[in-house]
């Protein structure tokens, strides 16, 4: 346990070790920083580290400095592959972190990944919760995701704290994987929004309509919905700076479709917006904000982009 004065007026409050400060990884440790939490990160970016530090932060220099000492491990990162890299093998959280410990993974990987996370834990004596979240960059800074979790009961109990801190909508969705597969039907629907919405702004752009109005009265009526909300000034200023890309969405509708044909969902609309996704990315713009599936309509539509 850290000797920090916040740890030392908190005997109870755990210490956490933080992988992974990306758009979404940074906010959120910062507001864990916020409500008194003692934080120790590590990411592979130099410039992320020294945000971590301005914050309040301490900067590990590996995974095992990281969570050696740590009750409470979060780890955030881009998609399956990375959860693997940074849990297995001898520089790995599962080799280093001291038994008894939690690790809460938040990335947005399959449920299978999960699911195999959890038991490889387990035989170190680790417990695991899969928390991935909604709500993006705006949603982390603003400390008002979405958390959907899978896992042990008594474990969620003990990180409902963590979760209060940094969201607003925090459920225990069932056992390991769980938490992934509401995510992934999460995505689902924000794809198929963002692509409805997408297609209303080219329809109205060219029908002569006031954009802004017609979305204001939109977003008041049935039609409305928190991406329109989220999502209204990217569309009507070009804005596509990332809140959340492209690149992670196209992983993330490629988790739904497989998950859907592995249970025997059908997703026909889905897997025609994971194509346009796909063709978006294709076209160079994978590193755009999602609300950049306008882009796709508009080149379907006659723009030359």
């Amino acid at each position: 346990m850290s000797n920090s004065p916040a740890a030392s007026s908190h005997p109870t409050r755990p210490a956490i070790a933080w992988i992974g400060l990306g758009i979404m990884g940074s906010p959120m440790s910062e507001n864990l920083i916020k409500a008194g939490y003692d934080v120790t990160g590590f990411t592979l970016e130099q410039d992320k580290l020294d945000r971590l530090a301005a914050a309040g932060g301490t900067v590990a220099g590996s995974i095992a400095e990281a969570v050696k000492d740590a009750d409470v491990i979060v780890t955030m990162v881009p998609a399956s592959p990375q959860v693997e890299a940074i849990s297995y093998g001898p520089d790995g959280i599962l080799e280093n972190a001291r038994s008894g410990a939690l690790l809460i993974d938040m990335s947005s990987i399959t449920p299978q990944t999960s699911v195999d996370l959890a038991k490889a834990a387990k035989d170190k004596g680790v417990r695991v919760l899969d928390a991935p979240v909604s709500g993006g960059e705006a949603g982390a800074i603003e400390a008002v995701l979405s958390i959907m979790v899978g896992g042990e009961q008594a474990d969620f109990d003990i990180a409902k704290p963590i979760f209060e801190a940094l969201g607003k909508t925090i459920v225990l969705c069932g056992p390991h994987g769980s938490g992934q597969t509401v995510k992934a039907a999460n995505q689902l629907i924000v794809a198929v929004n963002i692509q409805a919405c997408a297609e209303a702004v080219v329809f109205l752009e060219k029908s002569g309509v006031n954009l802004k109005a017609a979305l204001d009265v939109l977003n008041g009526g049935l039609a409305g919905s928190t991406v329109l909300t989220r999502k209204k000034d990217n569309f009507l200023q070009r804005d596509f700076k990332p809140g959340f890309r492209i690149d992670l969405h196209h992983k993330d509708m490629g988790i739904v479709t497989d998950a859907a044909r592995n249970v025997g969902a059908a997703l026909p609309v889905g897997a025609v917006v994971a194509q346009l996704v796909a063709s978006l990315r294709a076209q160079g713009d994978g590193g755009l904000d999602h609300s950049a599936l306008l882009r796709a309509v508009e080149r379907l539509s006659g723009a030359r982009l």
